[in-house]
């Protein structure tokens, strides 16, 4: 799994398993080949790529020959056992979502994770970027219902594809606390001693993307290890903007007190974050913020950017502390502030797991998601009432390459 979206659907795809609903999940076969198999209670049904070769060379072509075998996938799956709604996550499933929606006659849910123009900042630099647009208009447009995953993101797809406010639903993203437990002091002190043996740790995990702000965390790290003797920043992912960020880790002279780790697994992130005193999440956009969620996960004090759905799961000096996105010195000084007191640092850490037992848990989340199903039911068919009486429900969800 790469990515925010991958985590959100593994994660609902089982909770709604384990709730009763009968989930099948299409999504792209990385070998090339097709696969059926039955993951934690969910069917899942993996599909070559029609137009096989590196997505990063022709975006569009390559994301409409996955929705062509995803259509034929979802049409054989179907046909079998008619599902009572399908579910597409973000623009690259648009088109076997629209698909099997007019061809099985059953209505479809858009999760909108997020928008080629938030990524943009507003603007479409290009023919790609213009067409990633259109589809999301298209997606939106043609789905019975769209979920969204804060109420900023709900906010801005209404605004950019002219939605009805009544059609969008919002389902905050999950967590499953028992598999990102909080490290344990031996365990935290064994690899703060790896990866910073004579000064604070601070992480920052996420895809190397633009947007993501990791330049404006580099941007601050001159001014925090002059304050912090010793200090070690350790950047989490990969991602398209990979090099451009190396090379002003170079610009800054940062030398060792930044290191690039790469893609990490759940366990080696689990035990990187939670060995850190701050995990800071600069992001310029961000819907709601994945990694935002881990670090409160495993007990880390939490420094965000003041942007989209951040804001919704930060409160300031009560889970965390917040700044300008895109203001380097501001993020300098909420660092800072963290490192600076500790014990305040570390109540809000645990002020900020505790409300995530509550309001992200999977199994609340697929029980929203269900209900926004049958919301979608009761839109697409008026003269068929459907029960209020939560029944599980047959889903068939067209999912992204990120799984």
């Amino acid at each position: 799994m790469y990515g925010g979206l991958g985590r959100h659907v593994h994660g609902l795809a089982q909770a709604q398993a384990r709730l009763g609903h009968d989930v099948t999940v299409l999504t792209q076969s990385v070998e090339g080949t097709t696969v059926d198999e039955r993951v934690g209670g969910v069917r899942i049904v993996r599909v070559g790529n029609d137009i096989p070769g590196p997505l990063h060379e022709d975006l569009l072509g390559w994301v409409a020959g996955l929705g062509r075998a995803l259509t034929r996938a979802g049409l054989r799956v179907g046909g079998n056992t008619k599902p009572e709604v399908l579910h597409a996550h973000d623009w690259v499933t648009c088109d076997a979502g629209l698909a099997l929606q007019l061809a099985l006659r059953v209505p479809l849910v858009a999760t909108v994770h997020a928008t080629e123009s938030g990524r943009h900042q507003g603007w479409l630099p290009g023919s790609t970027s213009r067409g990633i647009n259109a589809t999301e208009v298209r997606l939106t447009g043609g789905a019975a219902r769209v979920i969204t995953c804060s109420k900023a993101m709900r906010e801005e797809v209404i605004r950019l594809f002219d939605l009805s406010e009544r059609k969008v639903d919002v389902i905050a993203n999950g967590i499953d606390l028992a598999q990102w437990p909080v490290a344990a002091s031996r365990r935290r002190a064994r690899a703060r001693a790896s990866w910073a043996p004579h000064g604070p740790l601070i992480v920052c995990a996420g895809r190397l993307e633009y947007e993501k702000g990791i330049h404006t965390l580099l941007d601050a790290l001159p001014r925090l290890r002059r304050q912090h003797p010793g200090l070690r920043a350790v950047v989490a992912g990969r991602g398209t903007y990979s090099d451009e960020l190396k090379a002003t880790a170079r610009r800054l002279r940062l030398g060792s007190s930044v290191t690039f780790a790469g893609f990490l697994t759940d366990h080696d992130l689990a035990e990187l974050v939670g060995a850190a005193d701050v995990a800071v999440v600069p992001s310029l956009y961000e819907p709601f913020g994945m990694v935002a969620l881990e670090a409160v996960a495993v007990g880390t004090p939490l420094v965000a950017a003041d942007t989209g759905g951040l804001r919704e799961l930060v409160e300031p000096a009560v889970t965390g502390l917040r700044f300008p996105a895109g203001n380097a010195g501001e993020l300098a000084r909420a660092v800072h502030t963290q490192l600076e007191d500790p014990v305040s640092a570390r109540r809000m850490a645990r002020t900020a797991r505790a409300r995530l037992a509550t309001g992200h848990d999977w199994s609340s989340i697929a029980a929203a998601t269900a209900a926004s199903y049958r919301n979608a039911l009761a839109d697409w068919a008026p003269h068929n009432r459907v029960s209020a009486a939560p029944a599980p429900v047959g889903c068939l969800r067209v999912s992204s390459p990120c799984e």
